[in-house]
C-alpha cells in the first residue's frame, strides 16, 4: 500500500475553466488556479517511484478550507489526472483505477489537505 498526503487545499479542475483559441480551435484549459495547484502539488508526489499499471482502490480524503460545497466525483478527477500527468499512474481509466472505496470529502479551516491510499487490488476479489 502506498500511502502519502498532499498539505495544500484540494482543488477541482472543472471551476473556472477557460477557452482558448489553438490553430483556429476552442479548446477547453484548466484554470490558472488549477495549474497552480498542479504544480504545487508536484513536490509531494517526488518519493512515489512506481509506475502503477495494475488495478487498484484509490481512496482520497479531502480535508477542505471552508464547508462551502464541492463536488467529491471532481476532486477525484482532478487527482486522477494529476496522478497521470506525474507518472504515478500510466492511465486514470477502470483498468487500473478500478474502485475509489473509502473516499469523502471532510471539513479542516486549519489543515486543509488531501489524503491518499493507492492499494492493489485483485479484480476477480467480489468485495
Amino acid at each position: 500500500m502506498i500511502k502519502f498526503t498532499i498539505p495544500i487545499a484540494p482543488r477541482t479542475k472543472k471551476n473556472s475553466q477557460r477557452i482558448v483559441v489553438v490553430k483556429g480551435r476552442p479548446m477547453i484549459i484548466p484554470s490558472k488556479l488549477y495549474k497552480q495547484y498542479e504544480n504545487d502539488c508536484k513536490y509531494h508526489l517526488l518519493n512515489i517511484r512506481e509506475m502503477i499499471d495494475y488495478p487498484i482502490n484509490l481512496k482520497c480524503v479531502y480535508y477542505m478550507p471552508t464547508r462551502r460545497r464541492v463536488d467529491l466525483v471532481n476532486l477525484l478527477e482532478a487527482t486522477c489526472d494529476m496522478l497521470v500527468h506525474y507518472g504515478i499512474l500510466r492511465d486514470d481509466k477502470s483498468d487500473i483505477v478500478y474502485s475509489h472505496d473509502g473516499s469523502y470529502v471532510s471539513y479542516d479551516k486549519n489543515n486543509p489537505r488531501t489524503e491518499i491510499e493507492i492499494e492493489r487490488r485483485n479484480i476477480n476479489d467480489n468485495n
